[in-house]
């Protein structure tokens, strides 16, 4: 038997070993080369780690947390997506071009690669949910995105599990809803009527009643027209405040936060004893409606020497002012106002300033899936008003029992961020996974609703001489 060469047997596995090691070089040479390409390159999501295993790679080395995030967040297939929407090419009068917005030719979107368009600020900010949305929704199938795949726009209404309705009803209302002189109606009112001839006309709505059409109407004083005949349809409102129960309700529609006004509190290190004022309000205090509770309050408290209760507004600076204010508190006080709601609950959430809830008909966002109580403080309206009960509550809550909310404040605060592009569980996230939970019960009146309608429609397509055409499924 021929002895072994020792040194034979190492140069053949080292030869193999660089020819090796060359092929999974030139693998990834050519992987990277495709990306660099520009073309659409899709990942599939079987070969993708697992949630459990993404759990461990954001608590190791900052190359694998990259990494992953960057597979998370590729190309967004329809089959993946968690909601599919249908959107109607409304002309631009009835979106951005309210933003002064004008088309190319006959183009009805902007090309977001080019340029967005502007919102305007102010006030104006805490009922742009419209616009957020639209611009996700515009964006979902652009190559280049790299937003999570949550929704998704297709072009096909029998694919889709809702048809998105893109009028900027709010900005309509803050901007063209007063009468121009020689005219008989506004423009808010002009396009409202003619939005309701568009929708009801089409099949879409026809096949469901609308009770499967989106339609956005964030500030209480938006649709007011239009609503009373589109009830049907799945509204996204901040509260019911202004609505008849058969219009709105929480079976059927969704609460959606406002756009906070204040600053986020980043990196926000100022625990219990670095916030010195107890309880901060600042706003209107002269309210109608439900408001009075407001005047009742700061009567009640303007003495408390731990309580800063104060008339604001946006104006002279008034949104650095209420920042710095709610930074500085440990709780924050969100009364009714002429809604149920306000904005300042979410100026309140990103301040990491404990909420203290006074309005008795509040709905909040997402509370099917959020639990409030961590982190805010509700109290009865009743309760609030008499002598002594709410600064006795908020003394007796001790440094501990705070931390925890002030902590769960900072882990919540994401759900109500507006962005663009948009990020994983922010507030455009959050809207469209409610959104996706109502499909369900959608799907179920809708089919509901067709147990007779298309033996219905043979018939009156027959004539109703019993000559009943072929039908589609029968």
């Amino acid at each position: 038997m021929a002895e072994r060469n020792p040194q034979l047997g190492f140069a053949i596995r080292k030869t193999l070993f660089i020819w090796f090691a060359m092929a999974i070089i030139l693998v990834v040479a050519s992987m990277l080369y495709l990306g660099s390409t520009g073309r659409p390159h899709i990942i599939d999501r079987n070969l993708l780690p697992s949630e459990k295993a993404l759990s461990v790679y954001e608590t190791g080395d900052s190359y694998f947390r990259n990494m992953t995030q960057l597979q998370s967040l590729t190309i967004c297939n329809p089959d993946n997506a968690i909601l599919k929407l249908y959107m109607y090419d409304l002309p631009p009068e009835f979106h951005f071009g309210l933003l002064d917005w004008k088309p190319d030719r006959d183009s009805v979107w902007p090309d977001l690669r080019r340029k967005i368009p502007n919102y305007p600020g102010g006030l104006n900010l805490q009922h742009s949910i419209e616009y957020w949305l639209t611009l996700d929704l515009l964006s979902s199938t652009d190559p280049a995105r790299r937003s999570p795949c949550t929704a998704v726009r297709v072009t096909d209404p029998g694919q889709a599990d809702l048809i998105f309705v893109p009028f900027f009803s709010s900005l309509s209302y803050n901007r063209y809803s007063k009468v121009i002189p020689l005219e008989k109606i506004s423009q808010n009112k002009k396009l409202q009527q003619n939005l309701v001839k568009y929708v009801t006309s089409r099949e879409e709505y026809k096949r469901s009643n609308g009770r499967d059409h989106v339609i956005l109407a964030h500030h209480p004083n938006s649709m007011l027209d239009a609503r009373s005949v589109l009830f049907p349809c799945v509204f996204v409102l901040s509260d019911f405040g202004r609505y008849n129960p058969n219009v709105a309700n929480l079976e059927k529609d969704i609460i959606a936060p406002y756009k906070h006004l204040a600053k986020t509190y980043v990196n926000d290190s100022a625990g219990f004893d670095d916030r010195p004022t107890l309880l901060y309000f600042r706003g209107a205090i002269y309210r109608k409606e439900g408001g009075n509770i407001r005047q009742e309050l700061y009567y009640l408290l303007r003495n408390e020497k731990e309580v800063e209760f104060a008339f604001g507004s946006i104006q002279a600076n008034g949104i650095n002012k209420a920042s710095q204010g709610m930074h500085g508190s440990k709780f924050c006080l969100n009364i009714a106002g002429d809604t149920p709601s306000s904005n300042r609950l979410f100026d309140a959430i990103v301040s990491h300033c404990v909420p203290v809830i006074i309005s008795d008909d509040i709905e909040l966002p997402f509370e099917d899936v959020l639990d409030y109580s961590e982190f805010c403080i509700f109290v009865r309206a009743a309760d609030a008003t008499k002598e002594g009960y709410l600064m006795g509550l908020l003394k007796g809550i001790g440094k501990e029992r705070w931390s925890a909310m002030w902590e769960r404040l900072k882990e919540v605060d994401k759900y109500f961020e507006y962005r663009y592009p948009s990020e994983s569980d922010d507030a455009v996230q959050m809207i469209w996974k409610a959104l996706a939970r109502k499909v369900p019960a959608i799907r179920l009146k809708v089919n509901r609703l067709r147990r007779y309608q298309r033996f219905g429609r043979a018939l009156r397509e027959s004539g109703g001489d019993g000559k009943f055409p072929v039908i589609d499924g029968f």
